[in-house]
């Protein structure tokens, strides 16, 4: 790397040497950018894999409105802990196994989109208590260390009696597996996990707030900036950035599609670089509360 791309990850430069089509399409596309805040959660839910077994296995709930990353914290823990073969037993082991609670929750529903996620054929007239018993018997195979649950604010769609048994299963699979649980939700999902206190007791809670104008959301920009493969480098002021946060309300997706946007715009331009013009005169496409009124 040269003096000419010290701007920007080796990612990036590589991709300096594509079409701007390629540059363009390359940035529009999600993409994992690492920033301090998702590397804390993404260190501590590692921390799960290595804590000892036992029938109280610590769990962690990230908590945050929609489009703060959960999801793709979520991705990116699981993708980091591949299933891999096991050349002693033969066996191909899943540490992280993800899912995604569904819309009505029931332990039926939930049994069952469990068993899809773990390919295990399913008989139409099975009871519950056969596919508990397939569940345990594979997850338990295969080595699973920790369940993640995305959406698991879907619980409350529930009954409460529903919410109830949807909850006690979980602690059962926790229990009876020594497994611990990770669970993604917008901040609702506080009043789902707290239907079970004994649940509730084994969560440590992280918070994705929204971004405020601190050193940490100037972080956040930059990571996200030496990501995106511009030839010049984007140097911005305090007001473009207290600019960005008030277009953004300090959301994580939005500030990514803002600035992805005004990067797209540089390339196609020819400038190269973002700037403060830029940013003062960039609008979004279309209003969000127009939208919905």
């Amino acid at each position: 790397m040269n003096d000419e791309t010290s701007h920007l990850t080796a990612g990036a430069v590589a991709l300096l040497a594509e079409t701007d089509e390629r540059r363009i399409r390359a940035i529009r596309s999600r993409r994992w950018v690492l920033y301090p805040r998702a590397k804390q959660a993404l260190d501590r839910l590692s921390a799960l894999l290595d804590h000892p077994r036992g029938t109280r296995m610590p769990s962690v709930a990230i908590y945050g409105d929609s489009g703060m990353g959960k999801t793709m914290i979520m991705k990116q823990f699981r993708d980091q802990h591949p299933p891999r073969f096991h050349p002693l037993t033969g066996t191909l082991k899943t540490p992280v196994l993800a899912m995604e609670m569904t819309s009505r929750p029931g332990e039926r529903r939930f049994y069952a989109e469990l068993l899809t996620l773990l390919g295990a054929p399913q008989r139409p007239r099975a009871d519950i208590a056969q596919m508990e018993q397939a569940a345990l018997r594979i997850m338990e195979a295969i080595g699973v260390q920790v369940l993640v649950i995305d959406e698991v604010h879907n619980i409350l769609a529930g009954t409460y009696r529903e919410q109830r048994i949807v909850l006690n299963t979980l602690r059962f699979l926790s229990n009876r597996l020594q497994i611990s649980l990770v669970c993604f939700g917008v901040n609702e999902a506080r009043e789902a996990i707290n239907g079970d206190v004994q649940l509730a007791r084994r969560f440590e809670q992280f918070t994705l707030s929204r971004w405020a104008a601190n050193e940490q959301f100037e972080t956040l920009v930059a990571s996200i900036l030496r990501n995106t493969p511009l030839r010049q480098p984007s140097v911005l002021t305090p007001k473009s950035l207290r600019r960005i946060l008030q277009i953004t309300e300090g959301i994580t997706a939005s500030i990514f599609h803002m600035i992805n946007c005004l990067a797209v715009e540089a390339i196609e331009n020819g400038r190269e670089h973002i700037n403060d013009e830029a940013v003062e005169n960039w609008e979004p496409e279309f209003d969000a509360e127009a939208a919905f009124a």
